[in-house]
Formats: structure tokens, sequence, C-alpha cells
């Protein structure tokens, strides 16, 4: 069985989701950031099919709250941004052995470990790419490749189009799979709007949020 690695990249939380700025206070998007990033960690913790989780990071309160949930803690290419975190674990999974790496942000609180263990059950023989896009199908929140470096990631506003066209120029026919959990991640005041909207969940973010007013 293939052994499938989640890897998060986190950012330094100091400045964190300055595109919030019109809702919340510059210490309220830090401890929103830290708040997201707990939820995710907790989902991957409490999936079934993982064979580990790493973090990302140089922000010394999310790494140790990646160690409070198990995860280890790397900083290959962690100043390098959202795509250059991901290949520096991708380098890290590749030096140590074969293993497929599933990426996803710190920032979609609703995610839950039945999602994550859904998209684990995806993941087919070498090479292969899964692929989970965010709810407007411009970003691309969680992607499995297997093995981690089997096609080239670049992250951004509008990555999911992108990487289904770089999975099959590798020659690999992408496997999509459509979560609401993974797909709602909090980056935009659009989307913090849907988070707010969405049927209740109980998370450590909703819960955050409420005591803003919002």
């Amino acid at each position: 069985m293939t052994r499938v690695f989640a890897c998060v990249p986190v950012k330094a939380f100091t400045g964190a989701k300055q595109r919030l700025s019109v809702f919340l206070s510059p210490v309220q998007r830090e401890v929103l950031a830290a708040t997201m990033l707990e939820d995710v960690l907790a989902a991957l913790a409490g999936a079934t099919r993982l064979a580990g989780i790493l973090v990302n990071t140089v922000d010394p309160r999310a790494a140790a709250l990646a160690e409070r949930y198990g995860a280890r803690v790397v900083t290959d290419g962690a100043l390098d941004g959202h795509t250059g975190a991901v290949m520096g674990m991708a380098r890290v999974l590749a030096h140590e052995g074969d293993a497929a790496l599933l990426t996803m942000p710190g920032d979609i609180p609703r995610v839950t470990s039945a999602e994550v263990d859904t998209v684990v059950s995806s993941c087919r023989d070498a090479p292969s790419f899964t692929i989970v896009p965010a709810h407007d199908e411009l970003g691309s929140n969680a992607v499995l490749c297997n093995p981690a470096g089997s096609v080239p990631l670049r992250f951004g506003d509008d990555s999911y189009f992108p990487h289904l066209a770089a999975a099959r120029h590798c020659g690999i026919e992408p496997t999509i799979v459509r979560l609401p959990g993974i797909g709602l991640d909090i980056d935009h005041p659009v989307d913090l709007r849907a988070f707010l909207r969405a049927p209740r969940k109980p998370t450590r973010t909703l819960a955050l949020l409420e005591t803003f007013g919002l």
C-alpha cells in the first residue's frame, strides 16, 4: 500500500490574511490563522489512512501546534511561498523513500477526517494525481501526487485548471474529487461570508468568529 503523507505549508501568522482586513484587525487575523490551522491539524490527526503529517513553517506558534497534533515540522523551502514550501516537503519525502504527497492549506477549517480519508482512498498506482478544487473551481485545495514529485505544482489564486493541464502534460489523467469541507478555504471576504452561511458545523474557527461578532 502506498504511504501517503499530509503536507501543510504554513506562513508566519504575523500579517496573515490581509485580504480580510475589511472585517478583522491584525490581531484577529493572526488568531484566525492559528485557529484554522488547528482545525485542519485536528482533522488530519483523526484520519485513519495517512502515514504521517508534515508541516512546513518557521513560525514558532505554528510549529508548536503541529507538534501538539503529532506532525513533523520541516523548514525546507518554508520562506519560498506556498509552492516553495510544498516542493520542499516533496523533496523531504523523495529523499526518504517512495511516498505520496497530499498537500492542503491551513485555512480550510471545515475539513473532516472522513474527507481526508476519501482523498487518500482515491490514490491510484504511481504515477497518479488527485485534486480537490476550491469551491469556486479556481484554487487547488488538496493535491495528492503519487509519487511526491510526479507533477510540477504551482499554487495561486487560479491554479486548479493549470494543475489539471500539468498532470495531463505528464501523461497522467487526474482524478477530481469534490468535497465541501476541503473546498471552502477562507482567504477572501467572499470566502468568509460563504463559511458563515454554510450549514453549522462545530469548529474552533466558527466559535472564534462568533466571539468577533461575525
